[in-house]
C-alpha cells in the first residue's frame, strides 16, 4: 500500500489544526497542522513527527485553540497521509469508550486496532513469474554474447510452456536458480506479474440445512432483527448439540444479503477447525480469519480486506473486535461464557462485554451463544436487557447423555493410578462396542509437581511463585505462567541425589501412559494447547477422531466445546474436583460450565452417551446439579448467593494489582493505596494482600479489591483515588474492572 505524501510545494491557503491520536500510552491526542495541499479528514491514518522520530497515528478530530493549546506557529506538520480507508467514526468512539471504561490511555486501545504495521508500508512485493521472451527459440541460435548449454536450452524449453516462478522452472530443468537467472538477465526470459487470486466470497443466498421447529423459530427471530436494523442483544441458549451454530448462520446469511459484514468471535483457536468446515459447507466459501497463528502477509491482507469491506465474514479471537470494520452489521459471540474472552495483560477487558458495547455504538444486533450462559448474561436475559432464545433439545433426535458421579473414596484407583475401576470397566465396554471415548483432565504435561524423595526439594520457577510442570514427551520442565523451561534433571539440584526426582499427580501425558498400559491395542492421542498449536493442527486432530483413527481421546479444556464426534459415546472426567475450590468468586460457575460442556461431547448422534465424573465430593452443589441435569436450578442458586453478598452481577468489583521488582517497594505502594482508599456508601476496599501468584516474571504482586453497589461510578472513583498516590520507581498499578481471575 503506497503512502500518499504531503504536498512538496509550499502550502497555499490556511493551515488546519487537527488532533492526532498515536497508538502509544500517552495522555491523549496531540495537535498537528495539515496544509491545504494535504487535505485530511477525521479517521485518516497519517505519519507525524514525535520528538526525533516519526509515528503513525489517526486524525481523531479537529483541533481546538483554547487555553493551554500550543501556539499555531509551533505546531508540527503532518508528514504523510496514507492511502487507506479511514478508521470509521464508530470505531473511534469504541476506542474512546473502552479506554474510559478500562482506565487506559486511548492510544493503548488504538494500538489494538492498528496491530498490523505492514499495512502502512509499501506493501508486499508482487509475485513474479517468467516465460520465454518473444522471438526466442529454445533450439535456435544463441544470441551474441550468450552461450546456450544443454542445461540452459532445457530451461528455455520449460519456460516456453507458460509463465512460472523462476525457482520452479530451475527445479524442473534440474539446474540451479542462478542458471535461470542468467537467462532472465540476458533477456531470454521475460518477467510477468502474477495477479492475486480472488478468493470466493461467502454466499448468503445458498440454502442451509433443514432446521428443527425450535431452530426455525429462533432463526426467524434473529433474521427479523437483522431486517429491522438497530441494536438488539440476544442470548441464544441451547443444550449441547442443539444446533445453535446453524441458527446464527441464518442471521449471518441475512447480513450477507444486505451487503454488510459479520463478526463471529470464538474463544479458542482450536475451535475454528470444525467451525470453519461447517461454515464453508453452509456458505460455499471460507470466512476471513483473525488470530495469532496467521502469517504477517495474511494479517496484512485480512486487515485491509476488513477495512475495505471486502471481508464479508470474520471469525477470530477477542482481538478481532478491534479490526476497522467499514460495514459491520452483526456480532456473534460463540461460547460467550468462556473465560478466554477476558484479556488479562495490557489493556484488561472482557471481549464479550466490549462486543455488546460495540454493537450498541454501531446500532447493530449481537448474538451471545452458549449451552452454559454466564450468570451475567443469564441475569440480563431474566431482566429483559437481552432477549432469550431457547433450544431445549438436541438436533436430529439425539438425547443428552446420562451423567454419573463416581465417588473415588469408595471406588479407589490403584496406587499411582488415576482411573477408578468403574471408569476402566466403562472404557473396556466402549472399546468392545467399536465406539470412542474421551478422558478429560484439565492439566497439561506429565505431572504438576516434581520433588526429590531424598530431601523433599520441589522444582520451582525462579521468577514466579509456581511449581514447574513436567512435560516428559519433550523432556522439559516448564512454568505455565512465564514460559521458563529447563531440561528434566537427572539429579536433585538441592542435594545432588540421582534417580530420586519423583512426579507427583497426573497431567494428560501421565494419564495417556496409564491408558496405553491398560489398552495396548487402543489408539490413544492427547489434545492440549501445547500439542495442538494452531487451526491446522486442530483440523488434523478433528479429522483423525472423526475418521476413527483414534479410539481414546485424552484432553484438556480445548476438547470441552465445539467438537462433534458422532462415535464418541463415553466421557470420563478424571478429576471433577479440579477448580472447585480456591476462594474464587466464579469457581463453582466455571466448574459447572466446563464439566457440562465436556459432558456434552458424548452421544451427539444416534448412539446414547454416558458421562462418568470422578470426584471426592459428590455432594457438592456442582456435582449434584450435573448428575440431576439441573442447570437452571444451579444458576438460580448461584445467582441467589451472589445477590445476597452483593457480588457481580448484582454489585461491582474492581481489582488493583500492584507489582514491583522489590518486595518492600510493592508492599509500600500497596499500603499507600490502602490508606487513601475510598470508603462509605456501600464502598468497601479489601487488602492489600499477597496475590495467590505473589511472584510473576520476577515481579512481586499485591492485590486490593474494591467492592461497590452496581450503580457506582467506579471509574470516577478510581481516577480520584489513583491521582492521590504517587507511583514511584518500577512500581506499577494495573486496574482490572470486573475481574474474572483472582491470581
Amino acid at each position: 500500500m503506497q503512502s500518499r505524501p504531503a504536498s512538496s510545494s509550499p502550502a497555499v491557503g490556511p493551515l488546519r489544526r487537527v488532533k492526532v491520536l498515536l497508538p502509544l500510552p500517552l495522555d491523549g491526542a496531540y495537535d498537528y497542522r495539515a496544509a491545504a495541499g494535504l487535505p485530511v479528514e477525521a479517521g485518516d491514518f497519517v505519519l507525524v513527527p514525535l520528538g526525533r522520530r516519526e509515528e503513525i497515528g489517526v486524525v481523531w478530530s479537529a483541533g481546538g485553540a483554547g487555553p493551554g493549546a500550543i501556539a499555531e506557529g509551533r505546531l508540527k506538520d503532518i508528514a504523510h497521509r496514507f492511502d487507506l480507508p479511514p478508521l470509521p467514526a464508530v470505531a473511534r468512539r469504541f476506542v474512546d469508550w473502552v479506554a474510559s471504561y478500562t482506565l487506559n490511555p486511548p492510544g493503548a486501545v488504538l494500538r489494538m486496532a492498528m496491530s498490523v504495521s505492514a499495512v502502512f508500508g509499501e506493501g508486499p512485493r508482487p509475485a513474479i513469474a517468467y516465460r520465454l521472451a518473444a522471438g526466442v527459440a529454445p533450439d535456435g541460435p544463441a544470441p551474441e554474447g550468450v552461450k546456450l548449454t544443454p542445461q540452459r536450452r532445457r530451461v528455455l524449453e520449460i519456460a516456453r510452456a507458460g509463465a512460472r516462478p523462476l525457482s520452479e522452472i530451475a527445479r524442473e530443468a534440474g539446474v540451479g536458480v542462478g542458471v535461470a537467472r542468467t537467462l532472465a538477465d540476458a533477456g531470454l526470459l521475460e518477467s510477468v506479474v502474477i495477479p492475486d487470486a480472488t478468493a470466493a466470497m461467502p454466499d448468503g443466498s445458498r440454502a442451509g440445512p433443514d432446521l428443527s421447529e425450535d431452530q426455525r423459530l429462533a432463526a426467524g427471530e434473529l433474521t427479523a432483527k437483522i431486517e429491522k436494523g438497530g441494536y438488539a442483544a440476544t442470548l441464544l441458549d441451547g443444550v449441547t448439540g442443539s444446533g445453535k451454530t446453524e441458527v446464527y448462520f441464518e442471521a449471518i446469511a441475512a447480513v450477507l444479503k444486505r451487503g454488510r459484514q459479520a463478526l463471529v468471535m470464538l474463544p479458542e483457536i482450536a475451535l475454528t477447525a470444525s467451525w470453519l468446515e461447517r461454515f464453508t459447507a453452509r456458505f460455499g466459501a471460507a470466512p476471513t480469519e483473525w488470530h495469532s497463528e496467521l502469517s504477517a502477509k495474511q494479517r496484512r491482507a485480512n486487515w485491509l480486506a476488513v477495512a475495505k469491506g471486502e471481508a464479508r465474514v470474520v471469525v477470530g479471537a477477542r482481538s478481532a473486535l478491534f479490526l476497522p470494520y467499514s460495514k459491520l452489521g452483526l456480532i456473534v459471540v460463540d461460547e460467550e461464557h468462556d473465560t478466554a474472552f477476558k484479556q488479562e495483560d495490557g489493556v484488561i477487558y472482557h471481549a464479550r462485554d466490549m462486543a455488546v458495547v460495540r454493537a450498541h455504538l454501531g446500532g447493530i444486533p449481537i448474538v451471545l451463544s452458549s449451552a452454559t450462559p454466564s450468570l451475567e448474561s443469564t441475569v440480563n436475559a431474566d431482566t429483559g436487557r437481552y432477549q432469550r432464545l431457547h433450544l431445549p433439545l438436541r438436533h436430529g433426535g439425539a438425547v443428552l447423555p446420562v451423567i454419573e458421579a463416581v465417588d473415588i473414596r469408595q471406588h479407589r484407583p490403584p496406587h499411582q493410578r488415576w482411573l477408578t475401576p468403574v471408569l476402566r470397566d466403562a472404557l473396556t465396554e466402549t472399546l468392545a462396542q467399536g465406539e470412542q471415548a474421551m478422558l478429560f483432565l484439565n492439566r497439561r504435561g506429565y505431572a504438576p509437581l516434581t520433588l526429590c524423595r531424598a530431601c523433599g526439594h520441589r522444582l520451582k520457577c525462579p521468577t514466579c511463585s509456581a511449581w514447574l510442570v513436567e512435560h516428559r514427551l519433550i523432556r522439559q520442565l516448564q512454568c505455565h505462567h512465564c514460559g521458563y523451561t529447563i531440561k528434566s534433571p537427572e539429579a536433585c539440584p538441592a542435594c545432588g541425589a540421582v534417580g530420586e526426582m519423583a512426579a507427583c499427580g497426573p497431567g494428560v501425558e501421565r494419564l495417556s501412559e496409564e491408558v496405553a498400559e491398560l489398552y495396548p491395542k487402543a489408539r490413544v492421542s492427547v489434545m492440549a494447547s501445547d500439542t495442538i498449536t494452531g487451526p491446522a493442527a486442530a483440523a488434523e486432530f478433528v479429522r483423525a477422531v472423526t475418521e476413527r483413527e483414534i479410539d481414546i481421546l485424552i484432553g484438556t479444556q480445548i476438547v470441552a466445546k465445539g467438537h462433534h464426534f458422532p462415535l464418541l459415546t463415553l466421557v470420563g472426567v478424571v478429576d471433577g474436583d479440579l477448580g472447585l475450590d480456591g476462594g474464587d468468586l466464579r469457581a463453582s460457575e466455571r466448574s459447572f460450565q466446563l464439566l457440562y460442556q465436556v459432558a456434552g461431547r458424548a452421544g451427539r448422534a444416534d448412539r446414547p452417551g454416558r458421562v462418568l465424573v470422578q470426584t471426592a465430593n459428590p455432594e457438592h452443589p456442582v456435582m449434584r446439579a450435573l448428575v440431576a441435569g439441573d442447570r437452571d436450578g444451579f444458576l438460580a442458586a448461584e445467582a441467589e448467593g451472589r445477590k445476597r453478598r452483593h457480588m457481580p452481577p448484582f454489585g461491582r468489583l474492581v481489582a488493583l494489582i500492584v507489582s514491583a521488582g522489590d518486595k518492600e517497594h510493592a508492599d509500600a505502594t500497596a499500603r499507600a493505596l490502602a490508606r487513601l482508599a475510598p470508603r462509605g456508601d456501600g464502598v468497601e476496599v479489601l487488602g492489600p494482600s499477597e496475590a495467590p501468584l505473589s511472584l510473576l516474571r520476577g515481579r512481586h504482586r499485591r492485590r486490593l479489591l474494591m467492592k461497590t453497589p452496581r450503580g457506582t461510578d467506579v471509574q470516577g472513583m478510581l481516577r480520584d483515588w489513583l491521582a492521590q498516590v504517587p507511583i514511584t520507581g518500577d512500581a506499577r498499578v494495573q486496574v482490572d474492572i470486573d475481574p474474572y481471575s483472582f491470581m
